[in-house]
């Protein structure tokens, strides 16, 4: 998928909005998939985010958080934690099997299936030009933003 461009998709968003792939061409893309809403390691990543947003809106750079959960469970989300960015729901997995983010994880000394932790940056073509996958949750933003910084 590196270097390539990224099929167009569209997903329910907050703010009662659907998110069209094609219509955020023009500038680079921040998008992570995250396993779930309120949990302790995406708590954290959605945090850092947060923090960094507006050092990634100074750079024009959109971030998205994507995950199973519903949009109501993601409204709660964004709410609590006060995101200043969108998270669009894939409950159908549509997207998480087009960047290949679904794997067997180990829970508790189960396999589940999830989402594994993941971070895609596209440039203003759709093209994608950076991954980062199986994240530690904590540093990953700032990490994210020194790339975008670098296009």
């Amino acid at each position: 998928m590196l270097n390539q461009p990224v099929d167009d998709f569209t997903l329910p968003s907050t703010g009662g909005a659907t998110f069209r792939l094609s219509a955020a061409r023009g500038k680079p893309l921040v998008i992570y998939f995250y396993p779930k809403d309120n949990t302790p390691g995406c708590t954290t990543e959605a945090l850092q985010f947060r923090d960094l947003h507006d050092e990634f809106r100074a750079l024009g750079v959109p971030v998205l958080g994507i995950s199973r959960d519903s949009i109501k469970s993601h409204e709660g989300f964004k709410s609590k934690l006060g995101l200043s960015f969108e998270l669009l729901s894939d409950e159908e997995e549509k997207v998480c099997q087009q960047f290949a983010v679904i794997k067997m994880k180990n829970m508790y000394g189960k396999q589940v299936r999830g989402i594994e932790r993941s971070t895609f940056v596209l440039d203003g073509a759709g093209v994608l030009r950076r991954e980062w996958r199986a994240v530690k949750a904590d540093g990953h933003a700032r990490e994210v933003l020194e790339f975008v910084r670098s296009l």
